[in-house]
């Protein structure tokens, strides 16, 4: 096992409990140090997972021994935030999406490039066993060649549940910026690049009412697309839909299966891409029933094994598989389809990236190099 990566994370709010809580079993990983603009919540954070160090956001980004820093801010703050992690010499994981547009994208990328440090941007997700087996089962010529998909995540929004569902409703929010990056980024893992996309676009609910705790009765002026539809096309041939809302009730699927993707052969129905493992159904053609399939990769990661597997790959040189290259191809798409939306033409797509590796299935839990 290499020598852990100190990591020190800012932003303690709601989403940092899932990444704190998996990252005590990657040995690879050391939480080092936790900040937040709001030091009480860093404080909370801090007791809570044992971290031996809580400071300010300018103490940690000084702190010589943290050499990743774990990016949890609001969007409007993460290439902000990432920078300045940039500049004091660290590597750089963020929550998604990469930047509320393609032009902070574009200057995160080329930061990091000058300074020679390494970006990871989530989702994750597709380093699960859900959707590791479902890759495999592509290339494993399982469907045949892939010719159709849909994607899609429908719902009603944030208001309803979340504490603080505002900025859901900003630019750099709403169901593409929000939902889309897992559902984007598991098509391109299982289908490689993408090149042409198409979209269309509204605000469907342009005011909206806070119904949950503690912000009940507060008025949301929604400033971005709750309802976006789009085309996209893949250099394999193949071609879809992919549907992201906020602006629905009782959406008429289960929600088990909300990427299918049919190939010449049999058609394989993929689990959630906001999480990790869930079922992967397969139905062969001349098969009356989808079957259930075995996953061929370790189950019960959850978020931070992107981290973890950055951590390795900054030990060992290779690349990581979670990387700023492909968040930016997934953030070029997210705002392919809103520009798409306001100008009726399609879009050529420029990003480059690598498809990322698989998963190596033959590792214990909690290793992913040896």
């Amino acid at each position: 096992m290499p020598e852990s990566v100190k990591v020190g994370v800012i932003g303690t709010g709601a989403i940092s409990g899932a990444y704190l809580g998996m990252a005590k079993n990657f040995p690879i990983v050391e939480i080092a140090a936790c900040a937040d603009i709001d030091i009480e919540r860093a404080k909370q954070a801090g007791e809570k997972f044992q971290i031996a160090k809580v400071c300010t956001v300018d103490e940690l980004l000084a702190d010589p021994g943290i050499e990743i820093v774990l990016n949890l801010t609001i969007p409007k703050a993460h290439v902000p935030i990432s920078l300045r992690a940039i500049e004091a010499g660290k590597h750089t994981y963020l929550e998604k999406p990469l930047g509320v547009d393609k032009e902070e994208g574009k200057v995160l990328l080329a930061a990091a490039k000058k300074a020679k440090k390494r970006i990871g941007c989530a989702p994750d997700t597709f380093l699960g066993a859900g959707l590791q087996t479902a890759r495999k089962l592509i290339d494993d010529g399982a469907i045949g060649r892939p010719v159709a998909f849909t994607a899609f995540m429908m719902g009603r929004g944030h208001e309803g549940w979340h504490p603080n569902p505002e900025f859901y409703y900003q630019v750099g929010g709403g169901p593409m910026f929000d939902m889309g990056p897992y559902y984007l980024t598991a098509l391109l893992n299982l289908l490689g690049r993408a090149r042409k996309i198409n979209g269309m676009a509204s605000i469907a609910i342009p005011d909206r009412t806070i119904t949950s705790q503690p912000l009940s009765g507060k008025k949301i002026s929604v400033e971005t697309p709750d309802h976006i539809v789009g085309s996209i096309e893949f250099e394999n041939g193949a071609v879809g839909t992919i549907i992201q809302t906020f602006a629905c009730y009782h959406a008429p699927y289960d929600h088990k299966h909300p990427i299918v993707i049919y190939g010449e052969t049999g058609t394989l129905q993929v689990p959630d891409p906001n999480g990790f493992d869930g079922t992967v159904l397969l139905q062969s053609a001349g098969e009356k029933q989808a079957r259930e399939m075995p996953h061929s990769f370790v189950v019960g990661y959850g978020r931070s094994v992107g981290l973890a597997d950055m951590a390795y790959a900054v030990r060992s040189g290779r690349k990581h598989r979670v990387s700023g290259e492909l968040g930016f191809a997934v953030l070029e798409m997210m705002q392919g389809f809103l520009d798409s939306s306001r100008t009726g033409k399609a879009i050529y797509l420029k990003a480059k990236y690598e498809r990322p590796a698989p998963m190596r299935a033959e590792l214990a839990y909690g290793t992913l190099d040896e």
